[in-house]
């Protein structure tokens, strides 16, 4: 049984820099826990990265959001924390410069797994961009997100995103006790 671990965008600049919050800091132990039960069963983990060049404020994303984020090469494109420390040199990774990773996409569509997991952030942006991506590659797979391994800066937002991919018949586990019964 082949399962597929995708981090999404755990870089510094979304936990403790530019964009960074509290609630990003709170799941790295549990993000770091996942991963090396990952590696523990030889299971794939793929890291996606949030990458911008110094344009930045001069693109689309960048006149939306004017806040300099997860440039290259800098600090704050870095794996943060836990996370970072449990990274291997054989664990596949992604650049993407927009939300969704296209790269992800046709990677999950040619490799068989019998479920893909994804934690990270930001869970109403990028996180539910991949795993739609993941359910459209993959549709017959478990794509599965656990929600104590995500966050938003936006409780509201973090929570809608997360009954967004249920409607979509993604899996979300270890949710809110009343999101349980829905």
């Amino acid at each position: 049984m082949k399962k597929c671990l995708i981090v999404v965008d755990y870089q510094n600049d979304f936990v403790c820099g530019s964009l960074g919050n509290e609630n990003a800091r709170e799941i790295d132990e549990r993000i770091a826990f996942k991963i090396n039960q990952y590696h523990d069963n030889n299971d794939c983990v793929i890291f996606t990265f949030d990458t911008h060049g110094a344009d930045y404020l001069s693109t689309r994303e960048g006149r939306y959001l004017p806040v300099e984020h997860c440039i290259r090469g800098t600090e704050g494109h870095r794996l943060y924390g836990k996370t970072a420390d449990c990274a291997r040199d054989n664990d596949i990774r992604f650049y993407k410069g927009s939300f969704g990773s296209d790269e992800l996409y046709e990677y999950i569509k040619a490799n068989q797994f019998d479920s893909i997991e994804l934690v990270g952030v930001v869970t109403d942006i990028c996180v539910i961009s991949n795993a739609v991506l993941a359910k459209t590659a993959a549709p017959e797979t478990d794509v599965i997100v656990d929600a104590s391994c995500v966050a938003s800066n936006d409780n509201e937002l973090n929570d809608a995103a997360l009954k967004v991919m249920k409607s979509m018949q993604i899996d979300i586990i270890n949710g809110k006790e009343e999101d349980k019964n829905e």
